[in-house]
Parts: C-alpha cells; structure tokens; sequence
C-alpha cells in the first residue's frame, strides 16, 4: 500500500475534514467542567468517620461539672495533642490540655480528655479534630451546660477540617494523582498488549512520560500539603519540617512515599519500553523482553495501585481483607481501559500508521476491562452503600448513580467504537496489522528537485519539503471515513472519561452512605425535643417513723426537655397537708447513663414545695426520685419511671 493510496481500499474525501480548533475546544470544555466538579468539592471533605455519641451529649444539660468528656466515632481516628479541646464559657482551656485517651472497647472507638475539678455552671464548648482511618481530616463542636445554660464567648466554628485552599489544592492533586496512574498504567499497557510498534512512536512515548510526571508531581504535592491538609489549614505549614516528619509516621504518608519508590521502580521500566524494547529487532529476544515488561509492570502498577487500597476507603469498614484486593483490582481495570483509552485516541491523531488489529486488540482488553470494573464495583458499591435508601438518600449514594449513569454512557460509546473497528477490520483485508498509511513514504512519490547550492535555500527548500510531508500524511490520515468515525468515537468516549475520573474523585472524598446512615441513627435520640404535656405523679411514702406515712403529689410543668418547674405536694394520711422538715428531688436517665441530675425544691407553704429551672436534657424515661425526711432521723426515697419529653 503506497502512501498515496487511499487507506483501507476507500477513495479519499475531496476535502478531508480539519478538526484540531474542535477538538482543543472540547478539551477546554472538558477541563472546565473537572475544574468546576473539584471547586464544588474542594471545600471541606466530608467526615468518613462520624462521631456517633459523646459523654456528655450535645446540648445536655448535667447537675455536677463531669470528670471527662469522651467522643466515640464510627470507625478508628488519629488523634494527637489538641485533637480534643473544652472551652469554658470565657473561652480557657477547661480540659487538662494532655493528649486524648484511648478508651476503646472491642468495636467501640472511644477518645477522652479529663476536666479540670471544681468547674462552674455555665455552657462549655467541645471542639475536635481527627484524621479517619481513610486518611481524610473530620472536625466538629458542639456544647453542654454545668447546672444550666449561659452565655459563652465561644463561637462554633463555621468551617471543617481540610476546607480552604489548602483542601482545594489538595483536591486537584488528587485528581491529577489518579489521572497520572490511568495515563502511566494504561499507555504502557496498550504499548505492550496492544501495539509493540507504538514503542517507537514519539506521541505515544510522551503520553506515558507524562502520566509518570504528573503523578510524581501530584505525590509529591499531597505529600507536602498532608500536613496543613489535615491540621492547621495554613499552606505556609506546607514546608514545616516537623510537620512532614509527622506525616511520615502516618499511614496516608507511608503510603505517599511507597508511591515515589515505585515511582522510581516505574521509571526505569519507561526507560526499557521506549529504549531497548523500541530498538530490539530480533523477535525471539523481543518476545522474551516482552513477557519480563509485562510481569514488571503488572506489579509495579499494582503496588502503586495498592498504594491508594491501603491508605483510603478499602482499609477501613467491613471485610478489609477482601475490599483492598478488589479495591487494586477496580483501579487496574480503570487504568487498562481508560489509559488504553486515552493512548488510542494520541495514536489515531498522531501516529497515521496504527493498525487495524491494534484497534480490535485494545478492543478485546476493554471490553474484559468493562467486566471487571462491573464486578469490583457492585461490591464496592454494596459494601460503601448498603442499603437501597442510602443509595438514593446520601450523597455518596445520589454521586455513586451518577458514576454509573457516566460508565453507561461510555459503555454505548465503547460499543460504537467497536463497530467502527469491525468495519477497518474488514476493509483492511487479512492482514490486520497492515499500517492504516505509511507516514515514511507519504509525500516521497514524486522526484525532488536537486538541492541548490545555497545553504539557505536550501535550509528553506528542506522546511517546505517537510510541511509538504506532514500535509500529505494528514491527507491520508483523514481520508479514510472509518478511521474518522472511529476517532470521533473515541474522542467522545475520553471525553466522558474525563468527566468520570472528576466524579470518582469526589467520591473518594464523600462520606460512604453506609456510615452515614449508621451516624445519623446513632445521633437519632439526641435529636430535637418532642413536645408532651405536664408530667402528674403521686407516690405514696413510708419514713417509718411516727406520722410517717402520707403521699407525695408533683407535677412536671411543662414536662418536657429544657427547662421545667415542678410543684410538690406532701400529704398525711388523713388526706390534709402534711409539714416535714425536707424534700429533695433527682432525675435519672439510666438509658444514656444521665444523672441523677439533683434538684432541692424551697418550701412555699405548710405541705407544699416548689423548684424551678430543672433542666431535662433528652427526651426519654426518666426515673424521679423523691426523698422525705419527716423527722431527724427518719427519711425515705420513692421514685416511679416517667416518660418526658
């Protein structure tokens, strides 16, 4: 097949269609659209681990300044110094500013700081801060009262761990992390699986070099912005020595810098593709170096793959074990197909001599590609999910349908690009691998004029000669129909590409649904109080002592939580009021281990007793407790369970 022969057997197009300001156009599109998906996330990430209860709990109300105050989250956090501070209403230090203990008990993740002795009434202000076993930062605050509420000088804060520009940078490098492995992975894959000629094609030997730039560049940018990212927010901390030297003894660290080692490994295996592989003529040997390539960078890719497995979602939750391989197995499968991907649209546009049988090879490896990510993603989807009201009512759940939607779509694209394949296929004859042209002889049928004798012009005759060239390469190029519809195919199947990496990493940064349904029904008793009516109890009583019978009549106003005023009637057995020296009262919530929360109610008049500003925390069955004393040395207590609230 000569160059000036049209590819395929078909005739070329009268004015072969020019396409670059419409392709840069959609790649602008595109960038846009990634940019925007990441500055709408690029805030706060949200807490992969939820705290699920506190001692005391948000918004109690306690009768005496508690020992400690302890946190328990629905799956393991790094704390250090400072993670957990309590802020009196002044706003000082009320807690003994020492590292948080770890109080945990089997599945329980329980953190606590001691409190100082002798606190005052008053509202006090918890804040936190933690890193999840997924590597992501999670805060929070939220406040308790001594005795009752006050005012406090403290203000909630309105921001989250990991927010900012610093959370935004690291978002992008994110992004660009897991585009550089789909870009590295993926061409190499297709070079070796694929196409072994593309080995020596310049476009696609810059393509690999590039997705192995830019994602050392990203490691080491998470690396330096890990610090900032999950404590102080400020991106001057980026270079704080004893803050990198902190994030080496993480495992989101350890994890960046295996990263960088592989990444070293990596390199020196691009350095034998596109050298000694590129140049090897023999096919014995070839073939024997082929099979080395391929089991090395199998495992290079899957150790860097690893690299996310162990340090992000699949390390933590339910069944690890199996969640991490399948985890290593999904971002492979990503890499082949969207990276194999991504290196057959460079070789139609760049590389005119890319054959027809490379085309359907990379074909075959999608489609095994497509089954696999089906496979690992149903079981990554139920382990992070859960449940059909998680998927349709959580963030992580509403993303996750959008990802599927997105891999639908390129589903029926990839199926239009094999379509186009069958047909180069069979228009190529039975030599599959026959170039679709021959860029060495394109422009070289007719006889070229002797060199003149300036060494100008003839430096200006040899830049025509070229453009002439590479004017005709693209000629030919664009003159096949099908391989023109199989680029536009593909093109369009990159594009949504694009777009799907930008939702899975906003995945990686969402609370999975399941955990969030988990956090939202644990917090579910601390919700809002739910109004009732007074609460009316008569508890007869017994001191023992002469005249030390009677009954106690009290009525909770308004009876529900927050504050009440309750009114105590004290009554002989003959029915008339009754006198005695003292009456106290306590509330106790055995259900979330509160109280007794004590209350001295004042004598009003012969046989009646009244307290006010009795404050009921939560909604729940209390147990009130009424002590008589009727004489010096005779007294009793009475209590019944009351629902309030």
């Amino acid at each position: 097949m000569t160059a000036t022969a049209p590819p395929f057997g078909r005739s070329p197009s009268a004015s072969a269609p020019r396409r670059p300001l419409a392709v840069a156009g959609l790649l602008a599109a595109l960038a846009g659209v990634v940019f925007g998906l990441l500055l709408a996330v690029a805030g706060p990430a949200s807490a992969h681990a939820a705290l699920t209860g506190s001692d005391p709990q948000d918004g109690a109300v306690v009768g005496t300044a508690p020992k400690a105050v302890t946190l328990t989250f629905s799956e393991q956090v790094a704390m250090g110094e400072g993670s957990i501070r309590v802020l009196d209403p002044a706003g000082k230090r009320a807690d003994t500013e020492e590292a948080p203990r770890d109080l945990r008990s089997g599945s329980t993740v329980k953190y606590g700081v001691s409190l100082h002795a002798g606190l005052p009434d008053g509202t006090y202000t918890v804040a936190w801060q933690a890193v999840s076993a997924d590597s992501h930062p999670v805060s929070g605050a939220f406040t308790f009262s001594i005795g009752a509420p006050s005012d406090t000088a403290v203000a909630l804060p309105d921001s989250e761990a990991g927010g900012g520009l610093v959370g935004t940078l690291y978002g992008i490098a994110r992004y660009a992390a897991y585009a550089g492995f789909i870009v590295l992975a993926g061409g190499a894959a297709f070079v070796l699986a694929c196409w072994q000629r593309g080995a020596g094609a310049r476009p696609l030997q810059r393509l690999v070099v590039r997705g192995w730039m830019t994602l050392t560049a990203a490691t080491l940018a998470m690396l330096l912005l890990r610090s900032p990212y999950t404590g102080s927010g400020k991106l001057g901390d980026a270079f704080d020595l004893d803050g990198l030297k902190a994030v080496l003894d993480t495992k989101p660290g350890a994890a960046l810098v295996s990263r960088l080692l592989l990444l070293g490994a990596s390199a020196l295996f691009i350095a034998v593709l596109f050298g000694a592989y590129a140049k090897r003529e023999d096919e014995r040997e070839k073939k024997d170096l082929t099979f080395g390539l391929a089991i090395g960078g199998a495992v290079i890719a899957a150790g860097i793959a690893g690299t996310w497995a162990l340090a992000e979602h699949a390390s933590t939750g339910i069944q690890p074990g199996i969640a991490m391989p399948v985890d290593v197995l999904h971002l492979l499968a990503v890499a082949a197909w969207l990276g194999g991907l991504t290196a057959l649209l460079i070789a139609l546009y760049r590389t005119p001599d890319i054959t027809a049988g490379a085309v359907r090879r990379f074909s075959r490896i999608a489609f095994i590609s497509v089954l696999v990510l089906t496979a690992t993603g149903i079981y990554q989807s139920w382990r992070q999910v859960g449940s059909w009201s998680a998927l349709t009512g959580t963030g992580y759940g509403q993303l996750l349908l959008v990802k599927v939607g997105l891999v639908a779509v390129l589903v029926g694209l990839a199926g239009i690009s094999r379509r186009w394949t069958a047909r180069l296929a069979t228009s190529g004859g039975t030599d599959a691998d026959t170039p679709v042209a021959d860029p060495e002889t394109a422009g070289k049928e007719s006889p070229q004029a002797a060199a003149p004798e300036d060494p100008a012009r003839a430096a200006q005759l040899a830049r025509q000669q070229a453009a002439v060239a590479t004017a005709e390469k693209k000629r030919i190029r664009d003159a096949d129909p099908d391989r023109s519809g199989l680029r536009r195919s593909v093109l369009a199947e990159v594009g949504v590409a694009v777009v799907l990496l930008a939702v899975t990493t906003i995945l990686t940064s969402t609370e999975p649904g399941r955990t969030e349904e988990e956090a939202a029904r644990s917090s579910a008793p601390a919700a809002a109080p739910v109004a009732s009516g007074p609460v009316n109890l008569t508890l007869p009583f017994d001191t023992g002592g002469a005249n030390g019978k009677g009954t106690v009549r009290m009525d909770l106003d308004p009876g529900r939580t927050g504050a009440n005023v309750v009114h105590l009637w004290i009554d002989g057995i003959d029915g008339k009021a009754m006198d005695v020296p003292e009456v106290k009262l306590a509330f106790t919530l055995k259900s979330k281990d509160i109280g007794p929360l004590p209350a001295v109610p004042v004598r009003l008049t012969e046989g009646h007793w009244t307290a006010t500003g009795i404050q009921i925390p939560i909604a729940g069955n209390w147990n009130v407790a009424v002590t008589v004393r009727t004489s010096d040395i005779d007294q009793t207590t009475v209590d019944k369970n009351v629902r309030i609230g």
